[in-house]
């Protein structure tokens, strides 16, 4: 008889009591969390550090995980890497608006699995079901239902879906939905049916009753003619949108991406119709990583990703993205930042209309900051490329390029076969000096204007991250490592032939974490 190995870890583990008064006090003096916050404050100085997007509070993290809106409160579960067991566990953070974040003490521990892998929420009535991979074992559910989400039971103490060498399927990242009567489950993969029996994204459905026993029905997607040959469809979350379905995922080939389409419940299949991107790039150095998402009540979806570092951090790794919601337009997406970011605007800086003329490099002497908002809106007239640069050294040792080429992307038939998607592209070539910082090719996304439409950015600066959303459809996004203390500049510049700044209003954000 072959003895399951023991993985019980050795964080320190606590049990909460069941009433929010109780749980808030037994926190108050918890020694896992006030360990972890100072950890926390350990770190303050780090120059890199964002101060206005999440980052675990000791050690590294990777995937945000099973991000649910519960009792009043959204949570956001990620993989963390204890200091003194460096296993993955499920960290947890909550927030009351999706920008501030207070740590909670790890909440997920492994054992029966090796390592607690990632996974999506789902939240009924009376509970929130957490379905994620546990390594060397399975698929994983487990409930809670406390107020803060602090205990948490596992479903049979064991994988409800073990792998299994002979299965039609494979057992990897799951998600969770409820359809009627039964929970479905979908479990992530490949399977090879591309070109020459190439691997292709697949993702494999279950159904269940009761959590514990789960039935194989099939491969769940049907139409998918945009994913890549080599993708998987690690990480989903699949759940309505508008009138539409979308499937979230990330590929280890080509990063996070989205599927679009219909749910034809009677086959049990999603029949995809249009597809995009996140990252438009490899994942690592610098990119966007995997999704977590849950619904915002009102139709769309929530999702936070995580950001690949591109330069060794000490002790720390990985970030979160801003959160952005996200809703169909026509067959695809419309995106912008999530929350209450408008809580942690300060000393706000306007600029009115201003003509940019052509060739000519504009710098703002009065917008100036590593840790700040800019909301632009530029008429770009004839001109086939706008420049604005942020993190700037007064020389321009060192800087960070947005730029914005109008009509200068694929053929868009939308608008008339003479009409072109443009691009909004952030370049990191000339971020930093530092010998140690891994370079990344331009991030490139398509933005659709209509004929006449101005460019309408926010740019979103946080130490080593900018964030780029660009009319309501679209952002870019990458980490960056400034070496220089003056690299805080903004310039503006109009090629080739002049435009318009018609406003730029700049503010400067407020640490979430400050005391």
């Amino acid at each position: 008889m072959t003895v399951a190995p023991d993985y019980t870890s050795k964080v320190p583990y606590y049990t909460f009591p069941d009433t929010l008064a109780e749980q808030e006090e037994a926190l108050a003096t918890n020694p896992l969390l006030q360990r972890l916050l100072e950890a926390r404050r350990s770190y303050a100085g780090d120059p890199h550090r964002p101060i206005y997007h999440y980052i675990n509070p000791e050690a590294n993290l990777n995937d945000p995980n099973g991000l649910c809106f519960w009792q009043g409160r959204y949570h956001l579960f990620y993989q963390a890497y204890p200091p003194e067991d460096t296993r993955q566990h499920w960290g947890h953070a909550i927030s009351d608006d999706l920008v501030h974040w207070r740590d909670l003490p790890y909440c997920i521990y492994p054992n029966p699995e090796r390592c607690c892998f990632s996974g999506a929420a789902l939240v009924e009535e009376d509970r929130v079901i957490a379905m994620y991979h546990g390594t060397e074992v399975g698929n994983m559910v487990a409930t809670s239902s406390d107020p803060l989400l602090l205990n948490w039971e596992k479903v049979a103490n064991k994988a409800v879906i073990p792998i299994r060498a002979d299965a039609p399927y494979r057992v990897f990242d799951p998600c969770i939905w409820k359809q009627g009567d039964a929970y479905y489950s979908l479990s992530a993969g490949t399977k090879p049916e591309g070109p020459a029996g190439k691997p292709v994204r697949a993702n494999f459905l279950f159904r269940s009753s009761d959590l514990e026993h789960w039935e194989y029905l099939h491969p769940f997607v049907e139409d998918d003619g945009y994913t890549l040959v080599g993708d998987d469809g690690a990480c989903p979350y699949f759940w309505p949108i508008g009138d539409r379905h979308i499937l979230l995922f990330f590929s280890h080939r080509s990063g996070g991406q989205y599927l679009l389409g219909d749910y034809d419940t009677e086959r049990d299949k999603f029949v995809v119709t249009y597809g995009a991107k996140f990252n438009f790039g490899a994942a690592a150095p610098s990119g966007v990583h995997a999704p977590s998402a849950t619904p915002d009540g009102q139709g769309g979806v929530l999702v936070i990703f995580n950001m690949n570092p591109g330069k060794p951090t000490k002790h720390w790794n990985q970030i979160m993205t801003l959160p952005r919601r996200l809703t169909v337009i026509g067959d695809d997406l419309a995106m912008e930042p999530a929350g209450d970011l408008e809580s942690l605007r300060r000393d706000h800086q306007h600029i009115g209309k201003t003509i940019l003329a052509a060739n000519e490099e504009l710098v703002l002497d009065t917008v100036q900051g590593n840790a700040m908002e800019i909301v632009a809106e530029i008429d770009p007239q004839d001109a086939p490329m706008i420049e604005l640069n942020v993190l700037r050294a007064p020389g321009k040792e060192e800087y960070t390029r947005i730029a914005f080429f109008k009509n200068r992307g694929f053929r868009d038939r939308v608008f008339g076969s003479d009409h072109h998607q443009s691009l909004i592209s952030l370049d990191t070539s000339y971020s930093s000096v530092a010998p140690d910082v891994l370079s990344r090719s331009p991030e490139t996304a398509p933005v659709i204007l209509t004929p006449g439409e101005t460019l309408k950015l926010r740019v979103f600066v946080d130490k080593s991250v900018v964030e780029v959303f660009a009319n309501g459809q679209q952002c870019v996004a990458a980490r960056v490592y400034p070496d220089r203390a003056d690299s805080v500049g903004v310039s503006l510049r109009a090629q080739g032939q002049s435009a318009e700044l018609l406003s730029l209003d700049a503010y400067q954000m407020q640490d979430i974490y400050a005391e």
